[in-house]
């Protein structure tokens, strides 16, 4: 189910708003604020109500099923919210009640009316936003129109376990690919003309800007990374895309505004253009000296890991963990025959790759068909997602979980479709 951003029940979804707010309140317990009393409740005993305890990553399964279905237009709503409860309702209040709201249920808010614009702009609003628990991991999906070249965007979010469209036609029109995302900002790059520009936007508030020109400025790797408590966000500039020239290693920081220049990477034969941001540290996979390159972003060096691949490792991905933790995926065997997918964590004590589990056959042979097909890997929040070229569904990981489980959409079956995890946030800022 895609649920879109527009509809006409606009104060039938402002009360389901207000009451899912005034749920999320406190610890679960009774609301008796005069707010409440005005809105009215048709099971007031204590013995009859419901104590919805909140979740940090999202709804619970009982308010989902109750708050995730537009009602049908011929039902008539149980509550009604009148236009003068809401001139009373006091701002510091709804602030609080909205930034309980999931993110994109607030975006629908942006078209009722000017004031409930300017309000999620608000830094009241930011505030009370920056304090609640985090929605939790999205999947974030990216293509364009092979004909209007008209970009759309979807979000899968894992809390809600439904998809949302995101209008993204505010974005110039280049010919740009998602370098990743973090803290609620997505960093593009790509080129304008014959130009290399990188570009960074909030898919909720749909405010974006053009990086200023690198040193150097060409096609290079890059990785972002935000720094909520600070209010900033880094882009590491690493060697050049294509690996044929070596190049100074830059980084964009939005407190200073502009690019510094640091080392060379030392000369190596890179495995792919795939990088991992964990701990401060950028990783990229090499053949020549083999094991990893490790980019220190405090000092602004880089030095080589002699951590070697497991044996047979066909191609492998870099996955960047919570705190320290980065995993290495890949494939196992010769493409002729028999090959089992499998995950490893880097010991940085030894330093050296150690198995941590196996995609189940059924599984593999589900997503890879062909034992030369190609395939892409994402991770965030110890979740690592799967996709192939001709699927239309991931198969996503939790490592903590230890579970496999299968989400429809988000598959790779269009040549320009992208997929990155996002996290929303209305506080992410693009300065």
């Amino acid at each position: 189910m895609v649920v879109g951003f527009s509809d006409s029940g606009s104060r039938d979804l402002m009360t389901q708003l207000v009451m899912m707010g005034c749920s999320f309140g406190g610890n679960g317990s009774r609301n008796t604020s005069p707010m409440a009393r005005a809105i009215g409740s048709r099971n007031t005993s204590p013995s009859r109500q419901k104590a919805i305890k909140t979740k940090p990553r999202g709804l619970d399964e009982e308010m989902i099923a109750k708050f995730a279905k537009t009602p049908h237009p011929d039902v008539r709503m149980d509550v009604r919210m009148e236009d003068d409860i809401w001139a009373m309702l006091p701002e510091d209040l709804l602030n609080e009640i909205l930034a309980r709201v999931p993110p994109f249920m607030i975006f629908r808010l942006r078209s009722v009316c000017k004031r409930w614009n300017s309000i999620l702009q608000d830094n009241g609003f930011l505030k009370f936003h920056s304090q609640v628990p985090s929605h939790g991991p999205c999947l974030l999906t990216f293509c364009k129109n092979s004909q209007s070249q008209t970009p759309s965007c979807s979000v899968f979010s894992l809390p809600l376990k439904q998809w949302y469209r995101i209008p993204f036609t505010f974005l110039p029109q280049w010919a740009f690919w998602i370098v990743g995302s973090s803290g609620g900002l997505v960093c593009f790059s790509g080129l304008d003309g014959l130009t290399f520009r990188t570009l960074i936007c909030n898919p909720l508030t749909q405010k974006w800007r053009i990086l200023p020109k690198m040193h150097n400025n060409q096609q290079r790797q890059l990785s972002m990374v935000v720094y909520r408590k600070q209010r900033s966000f880094k882009i590491i500039a690493a060697n050049d895309l294509y690996g044929d020239k070596s190049l100074p290693t830059e980084v964009f920081d939005s407190n200073l505004g502009g690019w510094s220049v640091h080392q060379k990477m030392p000369a190596v034969n890179l495995c792919s253009s795939k990088m991992a941001f964990c701990n401060s540290r950028l990783y990229l996979e090499t053949l020549s000296p083999l094991g990893l390159m490790m980019y220190r972003v405090d000092s602004g060096y880089w030095e080589h890991i002699p951590a070697k691949f497991p044996r047979s490792l066909l191609d492998g991905y870099l996955v960047a963990g919570t705190q320290k933790r980065l995993f290495l995926v890949g494939r196992v065997g010769l493409y002729s025959t028999l090959q089992s997918m499998r995950i490893w964590e880097l010991d940085h004590s030894k330093p050296m790759w150690v198995e941590v589990t196996r995609m189940p056959p059924r599984f593999f042979r589900a997503l890879l068909r062909l034992s030369a097909e190609r395939f892409e890997c994402f991770g965030q929040d110890n979740l690592i997602l799967f996709t192939s070229w001709n699927q239309g569904k991931g198969l996503l990981y939790d490592v903590d979980k230890k579970q496999w489980s299968w989400i429809a959409g988000c598959g790779l079956r269009l040549y320009n479709s992208q997929v990155c995890f996002y996290e929303p946030r209305f506080d992410a800022s693009i300065y």
